[in-house]
């Protein structure tokens, strides 16, 4: 399973990505959302981790550009706005699960295995 990490900040950044790969799984990262929107279109993954605010394009810019792929890929959202609207805003543009900032990597781990096996 390879997943695409697309977060801003290095330490969650390296922290998601020691994580997935000590379980077994496949990473690609990205620190920006010009970068992961290139990425989604030119590699097939299987799972996009995501921050909300991102530089150069946002994570619903992220997931608009995976629903304009027609590609049906979950798409978890993180955020340290854990502010209602946001995240039903997130839900209604199609993402496949949110998880609030702090998180424990424990509990990412668990939303993944929800969505596809190794």
């Amino acid at each position: 399973m390879l997943i695409l990490i697309a977060e801003d900040d290095e330490i969650i950044l390296k922290t998601i990505e020691h994580k997935l790969v000590k379980e077994g799984y496949q990473v690609m990262l990205t620190r920006n959302g010009k970068d992961a929107i290139e990425t989604i279109k030119n590699t097939d993954v299987d799972l996009i981790i995501t921050d909300i605010m991102m530089p150069f394009a946002s994570g619903i810019e992220i997931l608009s550009a995976v629903q304009s792929t027609g590609k049906k890929i979950p798409v978890i959202m993180l955020s340290s706005l854990g502010q209602e609207d946001v995240v039903l805003n997130a839900f209604a543009l199609g993402a496949s699960d949110f998880i609030s900032k702090p998180f424990s990597p424990n509990e990412l781990i668990l939303r993944i295995k929800r969505f596809a096996v190794k």
